[in-house]
């Protein structure tokens, strides 16, 4: 089959969807894939391949993932959920990041947590690979480590950047500003006119960019411990703030007294009365919620969620909507 052969990619499951790779075209030639390829979960890092990339691979491409015409409606993203396009600078949101893509102009997405900076971005570019940050992201995350063969011996596995790099593919940064910027300093040559990188752990090889390769990165100012460097953000010339739609929550049949307690709260947070309100992640576990344990329970739920310091100013908007006294979700009475 087309997939075992790397001649096509699963994305999901129920139902099955798969995609383009760069060697789809050599099916309809009834031929072998031209050149070696690596089988890869979507908007998940490559599984490792202890061969050396040979650079200049283009990888997959598409009007959907590198410009093209631009999208109407909801897309599809790899895990088969839908994407609801918002505007940006005249143009959806998803066509605006594949034309900045195509001009090569990296793109930096921040806002608080649960917006749908991650989802925009898989939504734009469907052969994204993901590095999730965190204070412990290592350049070996980015580049590759030796690790042992299961004959003995130790061979060097190369890492997402690298894939990215070598395949024209896009490569996320997921919580970039929560990465030492030692760290970080590993992409910034791949990302500048440069387009290459030096492998020191790996016999100080050259890894160039191929045509396509694309890096965007996703901050979320209010989290603890990100911080957003002159360096890093002098290598995104857009930089680009997402929130919530909460518009798109009610055309989603979210409860609109949620999406009236969430209103209020973030422009209570925008005043810096509080530190948090509910974003579309919120939004939508509530609806969840709502279904599985009730209304009553989702209620209680979303003032649960809250931090413990802005907790008292959620339960006092949460009650004005509901006309009701309402405390956090827990365990009551022995049935």
């Amino acid at each position: 089959m087309l997939a075992e052969r790397g001649q096509a990619e699963l994305v999901a499951t129920g139902p099955r969807r798969y995609r383009a790779t760069a060697t789809t075209g050599d099916a309809l030639n009834g031929g072998a894939p031209a050149a070696p390829t690596v089988r890869r979960l979507a908007a998940a890092p490559a599984p490792k391949s202890a061969h050396a990339p040979t650079s200049g691979t283009s990888g997959a491409s598409g009007a959907s993932g590198k410009g093209g015409k631009a999208p109407v409606g909801p897309v599809v993203r790899p895990n088969g959920q839908t994407y609801h396009p918002r505007r940006l600078a005249d143009l959806p949101d998803v066509a605006a990041l594949q034309r900045l893509r195509e001009a090569s102009i990296p793109a930096l997405l921040y806002g608080p947590p649960g917006t749908g900076k991650t989802s925009l971005v898989e939504a734009a570019f469907p052969d994204l690979i993901t590095v999730a940050g965190d204070g412990d992201t290592a350049v070996a995350d980015f580049v590759g480590e030796y690790t042992q063969a299961p004959g003995g011996g130790y061979e060097f596995v190369y890492g997402p950047l690298i894939t990215a790099m070598t395949e024209g593919r896009a490569l996320l940064i997921d919580d970039a500003t929560l990465i030492s910027p030692k760290v970080l300093a590993v992409v910034y040559p791949a990302m500048d006119g440069r387009r290459q990188i030096t492998v020191k752990a790996h016999k100080g090889e050259t890894i160039t960019a191929a045509k396509g390769f694309y890096v965007v990165a996703g901050h979320n100012p209010g989290v603890h411990g990100a911080v957003l460097t002159e360096a890093l953000a002098s290598r995104f010339a857009a930089q680009i703030r997402v929130s919530t739609d909460y518009d798109l929550a009610r055309t989603l049949d979210i409860e609109p007294r949620a999406v009236r307690v969430a209103r209020n709260l973030a422009r209570r947070q925008e005043s810096g009365e509080i530190g948090w309100a509910p974003q579309l992640r919120e939004l939508i576990a509530f609806q969840k919620v709502s279904g599985v344990l009730g209304p009553e329970a989702a209620v209680a739920n979303l003032l649960g969620i809250a931090p413990e310091e802005d907790r008292d100013v959620v339960a006092e908007v949460v009650s004005a909507v509901y006309g009701r006294a309402v405390a956090p979700l827990a365990l009551g009475q022995q049935i």
